[in-house]
């Protein structure tokens, strides 16, 4: 058991998941700094359990007013609709190709520098150039806004494009504004990671030996207090900046990744 190498690697989750700047990605490359052995990329995805469980508990005032007011309340049936049209496109990715990207994707920190600058470029273009917001509130957006934040969304499955990112890019195209956008993102996160967790808990059920389970649930734990403090300082960056800084930080640090593959570093 590696329970340093876990403790960090749940803190590096927790800081990066809503923020537009790839937890996979970080992760992925923290695990190679640190020696920390994860086959099939199982400790990078079910520790993102600890970044659910921040949401459910920072927002959890307004999800039991949703799930009680299901049977009455409209909003609140347009919420969980909203959400769950949002979350089919991830879904059907998910089944189709997630073990392609684990098998292959995860292993080539090429990938990950290239879609770190991408992102970066297409945050900039975005900010500088996307349409004035007509959605000032996440619970206010349409299923056809929805659907296309939710087809964005399956850009994350390549490691470096950030499932945030995307999300949060797509949203803010499609007309909602930056703490909007940041808001529907925490939420589709719910579903989301959810059932990633779900499906690598099933396929690893019979694998996932004392020591490995102890590494998740420690990496698990540091992840959600990450989380639970990175949200609201996320938020007021937003408000005041935009995503300009994480735009510009996602290329100095996909720039450095080819630096250090061109050098044999990495």
């Amino acid at each position: 058991m590696n329970w340093t190498a876990a403790v960090l690697l749940g803190v590096v989750q927790g800081l990066t998941e809503f923020l537009p700047v790839s937890s996979t990605a970080h992760l992925l490359l923290g695990a190679r700094f640190l020696g920390f052995d994860d086959p099939g990329g199982l400790f990078t995805v079910m520790i993102q359990l600890g970044s659910i469980l921040a949401i459910v508990w920072l927002y959890r005032a307004k999800i039991v007013r949703v799930l009680a007011g299901l049977t009455s309340d409209p909003e609140a049936r347009h919420f969980v609709l909203m959400i769950g049209v949002a979350f089919v496109p991830a879904a059907i990715a998910g089944a189709l190709f997630s073990d392609f990207v684990k098998r292959v994707l995860y292993t080539t920190p090429s990938v990950i520098a290239v879609s770190f600058i991408a992102g970066g470029i297409v945050m900039l273009v975005v900010e500088r150039f996307r349409p004035r917001p007509t959605v000032l509130n996440a619970d206010h957006t349409s299923l056809w806004r929805a659907l296309g934040i939710g087809a964005c969304q399956t850009l994350a499955l390549v490691p470096g494009v950030s499932r945030s990112g995307a999300t949060i890019v797509g949203a803010m195209l499609l007309g909602l504004d930056r703490p909007a956008a940041a808001e529907f993102s925490f939420f589709l996160a719910i579903p989301t990671l959810g059932a990633a967790f779900a499906h690598d808990l099933l396929k690893a059920r019979h694998n996932l030996g004392a020591a490995r389970a102890e590494e998740i649930a420690v990496g698990l734990v540091a992840a959600f207090i990450a989380s639970a403090l990175v949200i609201e300082p996320f938020l007021a960056v937003v408000r005041r900046r935009g995503f300009v800084p994480f735009a510009w930080y996602r290329i100095a640090a996909g720039a450095a990744i080819l630096v250090a593959l061109a050098a044999h570093w990495m």
